[in-house]
């Protein structure tokens, strides 16, 4: 039997989310979709061929609801699902901090309910996406989850009790690396190089190193042991001194 698949509040992850799993294999007649504004939902019509619904239709016609709202406005569309929802329906979450508990409290006694985490590298199907069950989502639910959001990278189940832990790691983790990138780009300019050189040299070092933490099976200490010399700390607290010396200069320019 078909399963109908409703993405809610579709911002930049949940089109991500549509599109991957339209590459994948998911026909856009059994996505629906709902949007604040009617000019966005009708662009998500245009682009990938889904279905704008409200909120309420969603909920009575989708097998499945992946609620993509921000934190702060998840009450008001429980407020606004919850009379609608039949028990039998899959409720995923992709609410950062937000329990199970929450949603299963509020909808119909029963009610599946799966927690994911997932990342802005869902913009490139190079997701990081991290499954919890709630009370009441058995296997089956959880293998769903993870068939929707391995459209757009990995998955990984957890204990409810880690997601916040890999929300630290793997939600937060890709500002991380942008901010490494930036500092590095800054030392490259430092020392010479025009920005986009700089910029082109340390994102496929980046690409390259991440791509060989992957597949090499190799511990990260022993990679960079290959890479660095025993002055390899030293080159470290360079590029440190690089970046904090361009952005003096950058600050007095500035000034």
């Amino acid at each position: 039997m078909t399963q109908k698949v409703a993405v809610l509040g579709t911002g930049k992850i949940g089109e991500a989310l549509l599109s991957g799993m339209i590459r994948a294999g998911w026909s856009p007649a059994d996505l629906l979709v709902t949007a604040r504004r009617q000019e966005r939902a009708d662009d998500l019509r245009a682009r990938h061929g889904v279905t704008p619904v409200t909120n309420q239709e969603a909920a009575k016609t989708a097998d499945t609801l992946i609620l993509t709202v921000k934190p702060q406005d998840m009450g008001t569309l429980l407020d606004e699902l919850a009379p609608h929802v039949p028990a039998d329906r899959l409720v995923i979450s992709g609410a950062a901090g937000i329990p199970t508990a929450y949603f299963e409290e509020r909808f119909a006694a029963g009610t599946p309910v799966v927690r994911v985490m997932t990342n802005t590298p869902a913009l490139v199907d190079e997701a990081m996406s991290v499954i919890s069950a709630g009370r009441h989502a058995t296997a089956d639910h959880l293998a769903h989850a993870e068939e929707i959001f391995g459209a757009v990278g990995k998955t990984l189940r957890v204990p409810e009790s880690q997601q916040d832990a890999c929300t630290a790691l793997s939600g937060s983790g890709p500002a991380y690396f942008f901010y490494l990138v930036e500092a590095m780009t800054d030392a490259g300019i430092l020392l010479g190089l025009p920005r986009d050189k700089a910029h082109d040299l340390i994102v496929q070092s980046a690409i390259g190193a991440a791509t060989m933490l992957r597949d090499s099976g190799e511990h990260p200490v022993k990679l960079r042991e290959n890479v660095t010399s025993a002055a390899g700390a030293a080159l470290i607290a360079a590029l440190e001194a690089a970046r904090d010396r361009s952005r003096e200069l950058a600050s007095g320019n500035n000034g």
